[in-house]
């Protein structure tokens, strides 16, 4: 059977792949590009196309730009093309080249899928006006099967864990591979049977770079001792995927067991963890989506028996030893750490943590104290505007309603069996650099409301 039919009987087994719809074939002008489009046309596909020139070759990416608007107008296809200044980005975000031009090509495929506004750097005479992307099905790569056999194994000794070797999906949200069941070989075959002319990449060449290395040196050099082990990744691959099934499944029943969210906080029971009899890789399973590495969850299940307050953190996220918990929280962002001013006459206050709502002049006849924490009464004629709400700092002191002695916030937070991720994110109001509340938690007895108060302002603090 040849490739074209085996190409449309691959394809039909997506059936979200409609023939009359628009879909964007992402295209380098190397062979496995070229042979898609050529397999897509011959089909009976409506399709566009993209070129990304990374510009990291100087002529050559000239050249590969050029023969890729060649080929659109020789396909009577439509051509968007969009320049990168890679070297830049990957300086400015201090990453390698090649995971600057991946991030650059799929922030592009993405904006494009979200039906975002692009500059068009390329537009053939030939074509209908400028190529858009309102209404775009799907993008699709020319990635095959050699492409998955090295990423597995990249993933492998990158410590990725079973998810990692079962290698690239067919369909990632809206990207769509139709060729990754296929070898090279076939590919490069097509092309030579069909005169199909393509450009070839030098970089390609260089095993500087990692793809290249496992390509050209690591994996010919395993051929040598396992002459199939292409085949046997690829077999691999397929029985990884059904193993990583019932895998994944599995580790959700645990998560739905194991974690419980409160807020923006993930709460495990030690105890509960401590009895499953994988309990290292379910936690590495809940830890892993929050930016923490392999290595860290031997550290992590060392906070399980380490003192009270100790954590570990990724870029993202921290987990804490909180007493009989293991807590997992969101960094708190910069931005949330400002201050409020709250103005006199302002009814309503919004801060990172919620609302406070003020009411002012309360004659004190009949008034209920309310006994929520979430509500604290004052004497208004102490209060002096502008108030200020803001986050606790070293040092804050306070007297707590009924007592006559001050006493340092934190040891008073310590006393009410707080976790530190609940610590910070104290907030209190302060008049005159005094605190006048612990917002969700005790007034100051300083402005408490007495038998001579005149007035009284109420706050009222909603998440």
């Amino acid at each position: 059977m040849n490739l074209d039919q085996k190409f449309i009987d691959h394809i039909r087994q997506f059936p979200f792949i409609q023939k009359n719809e628009r879909q964007l074939v992402a295209v380098s002008g190397g062979a496995d590009s070229v042979v898609l489009c050529h397999l897509l046309k011959n089909a009976g596909y409506d399709f566009e196309m993209a070129h990304c020139n990374f510009q990291l070759r100087g002529e050559e990416s000239v050249r590969d730009e050029n023969f890729v608007k060649g080929l659109a107008v020789s396909l009577d296809k439509k051509l968007l093309i969009e320049h990168f200044e890679t070297e830049t980005y990957a300086a400015l975000h201090k990453q390698s080249i090649q995971v600057a031009a991946r991030e650059l090509r799929y922030h592009w495929f993405n904006e494009m899928l979200s039906n975002s506004n692009h500059q068009v750097a390329g537009k053939l005479p030939e074509t209908d006006g400028e190529p858009n992307t309102k209404n775009l099905a799907y993008i699709l790569t020319a990635h095959h099967a050699d492409d998955n056999v090295e990423t597995v194994v990249m993933n492998f000794f990158r410590g990725t864990g079973l998810n990692g070797l079962t290698g690239m999906d067919v369909l990632f949200r809206k990207i769509f591979r139709p060729l990754l069941p296929f070898r090279k070989r076939e590919i490069l075959a097509y092309a030579k049977e069909n005169y199909l002319p393509f450009v070839e990449d030098s970089s390609n060449a260089n095993s500087d770079y990692t793809r290249n290395y496992f390509r050209n040196d690591l994996l010919p050099a395993i051929k040598k001792v396992f002459p199939q082990v292409e085949e046997n990744l690829l077999n691999n691959i397929n029985r990884l995927g059904e193993a990583a099934q019932i895998y994944n499944d599995a580790i959700q029943l645990h998560k739905k067991n194991l974690v419980e969210i409160r807020g923006n906080e993930e709460h495990i029971a030690i105890f509960k963890l401590q009895k499953q009899a994988a309990y290292k890789t379910i936690l590495w399973e809940i830890l892993q989506p929050k930016k923490f590495s392999a290595a860290q969850t031997d550290e992590a299940v060392k906070l399980m028996s380490a003192d009270n307050g100790s954590y570990i953190q990724s870029l993202t996220h921290r987990i804490i030893r909180n007493r009989r918990w293991l807590i997992i929280a969101p960094l708190q962002s910069q931005e949330s750490n400002h201050c409020v001013v709250i103005d006199e006459g302002v009814n309503t206050t919004a801060f990172a943590a919620g609302k406070l709502h003020l009411q002012n002049n309360i004659q004190p006849d009949n008034f209920i104290i309310s006994p929520d924490k979430n509500v604290a009464a004052v004497d208004g004629n102490l209060v002096t505007y502008p108030m200020l709400l803001r986050r606790l700092k070293q040092g804050d002191y306070f007297y707590p309603l009924g007592m006559q002695k001050k006493k340092k916030v934190s040891r008073f937070l310590i006393d009410q069996k707080l976790s530190l991720i609940e610590k910070e994110n104290i907030w209190v109001v302060e008049s005159n650099k005094k605190i006048v509340w612990i917002v969700n938690h005790r007034i100051d007895d300083r402005f408490k409301i007495k038998p001579a108060t005149k007035t009284i302002i109420k706050i009222t603090f909603k998440q």
